[in-house]
């Protein structure tokens, strides 16, 4: 059972040394974008995708296909552009394992997380009022769990839009290359 346990041991000790390589390297990433105004355009955006997937769950039930195909895919394309970009602009907060964090982020991490729990609560019970609504109508199994993946996208989403709508603006100076005092050019 003790070899068990340190192969579990060091598999984890990696697992954190190549998260903390990842986010070390994330980190000197778009950071002139690391502006609460340009976390925020980034945020405008994955409502924006939010929005989309939405609209394409209301019309999943019409009988044109294409509409709904390119609201969902578009909508979805939207979002991750822009997550995947608020993952970045927000630092490790979003994506660490709290092992790596200093108190104050995990402080941020908790408090996003908490509102996004919240947010998701909230949407599940928007969730079931509309299926109960579309329930004595055609489809209705699939056009509510068309709604329910719409909403649960919009949930995961609420953590990382909520960090990157409070967090303040990097500090400029966190980004010179030590030994050279030049920023970095990633």
């Amino acid at each position: 059972m003790t070899a068990l346990r340190e192969r579990f041991s060091a598999s984890w000790e990696r697992r954190l040394e190549a998260q903390d390589r990842r986010e070390r390297v994330r980190a000197r990433q778009l950071h002139r974008w690391r502006t609460r105004r340009h976390r925020r355009r980034f945020a405008a955006l994955v409502l924006a995708g939010n929005l989309l997937t939405i609209a394409a769950a209301l019309v999943a039930h019409r009988q044109i296909p294409w509409v709904f195909a390119a609201l969902w895919i578009g909508g979805l394309v939207v979002w991750m552009a822009g997550f995947t970009l608020l993952r970045v602009l927000s630092g490790r907060m979003s994506t660490a394992f709290s092992e790596l964090l200093d108190e104050r982020e995990r402080e941020w991490r908790h408090r996003a997380n908490y509102a996004g729990y919240q947010a998701f609560c909230a949407l599940v019970l928007v969730g079931f009022s509309y299926l109960m609504v579309i329930a004595d109508t055609a489809d209705a199994a699939y056009r509510g769990a068309m709604m329910l993946a719409a909403l649960m996208v919009v949930g995961l989403s609420v953590p990382t839009w909520v960090l990157a709508w409070s967090l303040p603006d990097d500090d400029l100076e966190d980004f010179i290359e030590p030994g050279t005092g030049e920023e970095s050019d990633v």
